[in-house]
């Protein structure tokens, strides 16, 4: 019988099945995808967010413990655990010696990532070279890793993991980690999630799909049936405002439009809906999602003119081009008279100060709802330019309650040899909001817990929350 059962074949299940591996168990990994599309959501990276209380080769100054949970405590509005927060925010600090001995490389934050360098590491080759890396350690550690394989169903008795069913295959283990991923590409389930809003609209019918297509939350609803504690609101996730063509699925990163805090957002009335200069872009990008879904046709208008241009990474498809603002607005398919109206009162209502995109400056509007807080300049130098933008699913923040040693919660009592890690519990630390390269961390960080605590229970040890350094475990 296998000793340790990985469902899932992204970043917090190789990190899971690794860990275990290393901590004597004899390991199996399932992932749903073939091959050319293993890794999940995970592929789609490009950074994680760490601590460090010095410079550390690729991170610049100090990101201290305290400012990490303080970031993460704002966006969150205060739906966070915050034990299994500094859980997390503690791993980050010494995860990357362990990323490193496993082939991950790092290189400094790429120009037009704002904000990022002090925060965040980025992947040499993005989430892809990281995936690649874990697969290749996988298979040199000998564990057993199968794909196209998608479990249908598991057998939980009084809280314990019994087997998983793939196909109508049975696959026992003496324990399990869940590593499968949110319910973001289940187009069914979003809809009810989201409902029908006052217009009679069914918004999730125009969400696009950032990530994996084969992230359907079948084990998810396979728990819950089994009566597993849940956590989360099914309406949040990591929602980002993505370029209206990308496609319906695996758009990844490259659909993304920063410019947002540079400009203007109006929907498709010409009104603008909320204050495009709140806090800097890696801490507001993935609220933009979720307030572009609360607007008719679930559509918004990023408008910006040439002063902005260089400012931001450049997305991959052009804008709509224009010499003048009225042009634009018929370039874009919007109301003539209301954008200009619109536009005309942004510009009357700037205060410009010293503009600096780097640091919460103060160029502002007056007497203008919404306010603009930070960042306000007339956008008054052609040419012009417009992106379409939809609400973009990365991943949902639904999930299983779980704790510091990544147990899986039955009537309020952990499991004993089931845990999770990954999007499928990231709701114990992400109620809502989202901040640049959180959603790795949290995944290593309880992809790790997970695989040690996993490899403890089918030798018969009980140890506590622990994180695991340079390849020792370290107990904390």
């Amino acid at each position: 019988m296998i000793d340790v059962l990985v469902i899932g074949g992204g970043n917090a299940a190789l990190c899971a099945a690794l860990t275990a591996r290393e901590g004597g168990a004899s390991v199996m990994l399932l992932e749903s995808a073939p091959p050319e599309w293993r890794g999940g959501n995970s592929i789609h990276t490009r950074n994680i967010r760490c601590m460090h209380d010095a410079p550390q080769d690729v991170l610049e100054d100090a990101y201290p413990e305290e400012e990490f949970w303080q970031d993460l405590l704002k966006v969150t509005g205060g739906i966070t655990d915050e034990h299994l927060a500094r859980t997390v925010i503690r791993d980050s600090s010494f995860c990357r010696t362990w990323m490193r001995k496993h082939g991950v490389h790092f290189q400094p934050s790429l120009a037009g990532t704002l904000h990022l360098s002090r925060t965040n590491a980025f992947f040499m080759g993005g989430g892809k070279a990281l995936v690649n890396a874990y697969y290749r350690s996988c298979e040199r550690l000998g564990i057993a890793v199968r794909y196209n394989a998608p479990v249908d169903r598991l057998e939980v008795e009084n809280g314990r993991f019994i087997a998983a069913w793939v196909k109508g295959e049975r696959i026992a283990a003496r324990a399990c980690v869940l590593a499968c991923g949110g319910f973001e590409s289940n187009r069914e389930w979003l809809r009810e999630a989201w409902g029908q809003n006052e217009r009679g609209e069914w918004p999730s019918d125009n969400f696009l799909i950032r990530g994996t297509r084969f992230n359907q939350g079948v084990l998810l609803k396979d728990m819950m049936a089994h009566g597993a504690d849940i956590i989360g609101d099914p309406s949040q996730s990591h929602c980002v405002a993505i370029d209206a063509r990308a496609p319906a699925y695996d758009g990844g990163i490259c659909t993304r439009v920063d410019a947002v805090s540079l400009g203007v957002m109006v929907n498709r009335d010409a009104q603008r809906f909320y204050d495009e200069g709140e806090d800097f872009w890696p801490k507001r990008y993935a609220i933009w999602g979720r307030l572009v879904a609360q607007q008719p046709g679930q559509i918004g208008y990023c408008i910006i003119d040439s002063k902005a241009v260089g400012r931001f990474m450049p997305p991959v498809f052009p804008g709509v081009k224009a010499n003048s603002l009225p042009e634009l607005a018929r370039g874009l398919g919007l109301p003539e008279e209301a954008f200009m109206a619109t536009l005309n009162a942004y510009n009357a209502a700037c205060r410009i100060g010293t503009f600096d995109h780097t640091v919460l400056d103060d160029c502002h509007t007056e007497g203008v709802t919404p306010a603009k807080t930070h960042w306000a300049r007339p956008i008054d130098t052609g040419p012009f330019y417009g992106y379409a933008l939809r609400p973009g699913i990365t991943f949902t923040y639904l999930g299983l309650k779980s704790n510091d040693r990544a147990q899986v919660y039955f009537k309020g009592q952990p499991s004993d040899n089931l845990f999770a890690a990954g999007e499928i519990s990231a709701g114990n630390v992400l109620g809502k909001g989202y901040t640049a390269g959180v959603g790795m961390t949290i995944g290593t960080a309880f992809g790790r817990i997970a695989g040690f605590q996993a490899a403890a229970a089918i030798q018969g040890r009980v140890v506590p929350a622990a994180y695991v350094e340079e390849g020792e475990h370290a107990v904390a």
